[in-house]
């Protein structure tokens, strides 16, 4: 009778430790089952330990455990899928999965639903389809909480009727499925089923909000999720839960709103939340994207807790606003802080490394990427160290990266080292890599822009035709060039040559100002830009009325004197328009920051932190 009080305590006080994440207690109460020798001859102590350390964060103690056991029931097989999929090791639970059956056994409710969630977060939809054909010859083929599971792997595997195909056949719907249903439709891009569904819910919680408006951040409609998360305040939502908070945060970054991203952060504030560890990697985030990286850099040295997240996020920020020293420092604090590096954290440090031409030091990292963290590099990393080797005049290593690394090389990759060519004077590899580009069939106007260049400086004339023929093709089908600019109430977007926007005319007297001064200054309009065949007059004119130009001159107009000019490109900015920034300001004495489809450009006394190579 004593020993079966002892077990319910210690099995309840485990529980405990497990729900409140009391790892060092948790550790005791283990040393004490060990010491009275209740660890062999109890497997119900034995999945408790397992399902403690796995939401404690402990996931080697879980599998030690778990590996160690003579005997293993579908509790402790549950338990140890559990504590992976805790710990986001859900390729490891679905390789697993299989060794199951080798105890003679076959998987209950529990096991499914924890399969079904390893499917789901890591998008093997192969093997999720697998689970539900043995799910559906079990007898647990009518379990809601399986099927809820289901309708989540469908949706996060972009397959929302598949998912609604499970959603109908629950019997009892309740907020947890709903609420996958919602997210489904939302990041798929189906407004108007998701709207449907959420008017056809009795009764609407937080999470089912949360799960629309991440939807659409996770989908791109951004506008959408703000005006949903619009809704949200005006019903009187609580906002119990702060995850809501870090999407809408994530839209804004998305948007490049930095208004709208501070009347956030004041929300944030004024709920007490400040200390919450997602938010606030969040709102480093949204500051960093927003040319803001001054405010990201504070949110970040006031938080409390960090983590690997919070660590790459200020890491990347630096490197793309181009303060790569300051980049390369958080990393090492973040080494002795005890983090261990991934894949995002070193995009951005071989790309902090390109800005200041540490060439041993990129290389460095690509290898101990590799071989300290057993990390596989992906085109985006051979992209960075690509960029370090162009920027730097390497470009016979950054060629031969080209040719053997594991990627096929796409026509952004080519066009940076065109442009490396380019920078450096070397017009017989610009000519090579020219036509290897011209063999791909070029779609950005702005690579036709360098091709036609390099061709020109090699008087290949031929080439130089056939390049404003393709031009004018995709003429027809290129995004138009756009601009905006947060003035604070309102964004306020401007088109290349558009003939209707506010403030025209003032925008155009101060531009007609500018344009005096700096060709006092020596500015000459590069009309290489421009590959239209007309008059050089007509060039200058195309130039002129760029959308970065019209921004900033409205900015200038409309902002406090003194303040910072924030403008948001959706394209590469070009370089007739980048010297004009320069020029404008120095000769305003303002700071002008654009972020471009590339990167960051801080313009300040006429000069521009990409050092001219973007």
């Amino acid at each position: 009778m004593e020993n079966v009080l002892l077990h319910s305590q210690l099995l309840h006080q485990l529980q405990r430790c497990a729900r409140s994440h009391f790892s060092t207690e948790g550790r005791k109460l283990h040393a004490h089952i060990v010491k009275i020798g209740l660890d062999n001859c109890s497997l119900k102590l034995c999945n408790n330990l397992i399902d403690m350390y796995g939401k404690c964060g402990l996931l080697d103690d879980a599998v030690q455990l778990f590996d160690e056991m003579p005997h293993r029931d579908l509790a402790s097989w549950a338990s140890v899928f559990t504590a992976h999929n805790e710990a986001n090791q859900h390729q490891k639970t679905l390789f697993l999965f299989p060794n199951m059956f080798l105890d003679g056994l076959w998987p209950d409710h529990f096991v499914f639903a924890s399969v079904v969630k390893a499917c789901a977060n890591s998008g093997d939809l192969k093997v999720g389809k697998q689970v539900h054909a043995q799910f559906l010859k079990s007898v647990f083929s009518r379990d809601d909480v399986v099927k809820s599971s289901l309708v989540d792997m469908y949706a996060k595997c972009g397959l929302p009727d598949s998912a609604k195909s499970v959603f109908d056949s629950i019997l009892v719907k309740n907020l947890i499925c709903s609420s996958a249903m919602l997210s489904g439709y939302a990041r798929c891009g189906r407004k108007n089923e998701a709207i449907e569904l959420l008017g056809k819910l009795p009764e609407k919680n937080l999470q089912c909000w949360t799960a629309l408006i991440s939807g659409f951040v996770q989908n791109g409609n951004l506008i959408d999720a703000i005006d949903v998360f619009l809704e949200v305040r005006r019903e009187g939502v609580d906002m119990r839960d702060p995850f809501i908070l870090s999407s809408i945060v994530g839209a804004c970054a998305s948007l490049a709103a930095l208004q709208l991203g501070k009347q956030i952060h004041r929300l944030v504030l004024g709920l007490g939340y400040e200390s919450s560890l997602f938010v606030s990697n969040a709102l480093v985030d949204m500051y960093a994207k927003c040319s803001d990286i001054v405010e990201a850099k504070k949110i970040f040295d006031s938080m409390l807790t960090r983590d690997v997240v919070s660590w790459t996020s200020i890491i990347v920020g630096m490197a793309q606003h181009g303060q790569a020293i300051e980049a390369l420092s958080l990393y090492d604090d973040m080494i002795l802080a005890g983090f261990k590096p991934n894949e995002v954290t070193f995009v951005g440090l071989i790309y902090a490394c390109s800005h200041v031409g540490l060439v041993n030091e990129g290389k460095s990292l690509f290898k101990s990427m590799i071989e300290d963290y057993k990390l596989s590099p992906s085109l985006q990393h051979y992209t960075c160290l690509l960029d370090l080797f162009s920027r730097s005049g390497h470009l016979e290593d950054a060629e031969n990266l080209l040719n053997m690394m594991p990627f096929q090389p796409d026509e952004a990759v080519w066009a940076a080292l065109l442009s490396a060519c380019k920078q450096h004077g070397n017009t017989d590899m610009g000519v090579r890599v020219a036509n290897r580009l011209l063999v791909l069939g070029p779609k950005d106007p702005s690579t036709c822009v360098l091709l036609s260049n390099t061709y020109a400086g090699a008087a290949l004339w031929d080439n130089v035709s056939k390049l404003r023929k393709q031009l004018a093709n995709l003429e027809v089908r290129k995004e138009p060039g756009y601009s905006s600019i947060d003035s604070g109430k309102e964004t306020t977007t401007f088109y290349a040559g558009e003939a209707l926007y506010p403030m025209k005319d003032e925008i155009f007297a101060l531009l007609k100002e500018f344009d005096s001064e700096m060709r006092k200054r020596g500015y000459i309009p590069d009309t290489t830009f421009v590959l239209h065949d007309m008059e050089q007059q007509e060039k200058e004119r195309q130039l002129f009325w760029h959308s970065e130009r019209l921004a900033v001159a409205y900015g200038l107009l409309r902002t406090v004197p003194g303040s910072v000019i924030r403008v948001v490109k959706n394209l590469r900015i070009c370089g007739d328009c980048h010297t004009v920034l320069k020029f404008i300001s120095s000769i305003t004495n303002r700071k002008i920051v654009v972020r471009d489809a590339n990167r960051f450009h801080h313009f300040d006394e006429g000069i521009c932190s990409c050092n001219d190579f973007w």
